[in-house]
């Protein structure tokens, strides 16, 4: 069975770009697995730290209002990999799941910590690199011109383990309500 992870979309992270395309891009995917009654699963990362825009007790930690009436299952984590000191193995397991699907935020760190590490707990990866967004850019990692999404996508391409593909290919490889 096919599940769709959509990974900390948060207020916190969000509210702190414009990220009206991605999350256009993410319904779309989530509402392709709801009509074929597919699990979508909520990842929520709760930070310890008060100055962290994604503190446990914050607006900032909540699941936007965009997304959040989707979640089928909300599993909070405390760090990129959705996997570690979790209950996503045991959710996974129960409902037969064989294959993630990717989305959410952010792109460098939880979409592909959580990409490779499902791919290394024996799930067939499909990483949707347009579903993803980041509140990081070329600044932030001291290197112009860095499209983190596409370097991402790439990266986890070559690997031969990990498929990736945008919302167009989804829609053509899954047989899906996406472009319709």
């Amino acid at each position: 069975m096919k599940a769709l992870l959509v990974i900390d979309v948060q207020n916190g992270i969000v509210n702190a770009g414009d990220f009206e395309e991605e999350i256009s891009l993410m319904e779309q995917v989530i509402k392709d697995f709801k009509i074929k009654e597919l699990p979508v699963i909520f990842m929520k990362h709760l930070d310890e730290a008060e100055e962290n825009p994604l503190h446990k007790d914050s607006e900032g930690s909540d699941l936007h209002p965009s997304l959040k009436d989707y979640a089928d299952i909300v599993i909070e984590k405390k760090t990129p990999n959705s996997f570690y000191e979790t209950d996503l193995q045991s959710q996974l397991d129960s409902l037969e799941v064989d294959h993630l699907f990717i989305t959410g935020f952010n792109t460098e760190f939880c979409c592909m910590f959580t990409a490779i590490t499902g791919f290394d707990r024996g799930y067939k990866v499909t990483f949707i690199e347009d579903a993803t967004g980041t509140v990081n850019t070329d600044e932030t990692y001291e290197m112009p011109e860095l499209d983190i999404r596409d370097f991402v996508g790439t990266v986890l391409h070559w690997s031969n383990v990990i498929e990736v593909v945008d919302v167009d290919e989804y829609g053509e490889y899954y047989d899906s309500e996406v472009n319709e």
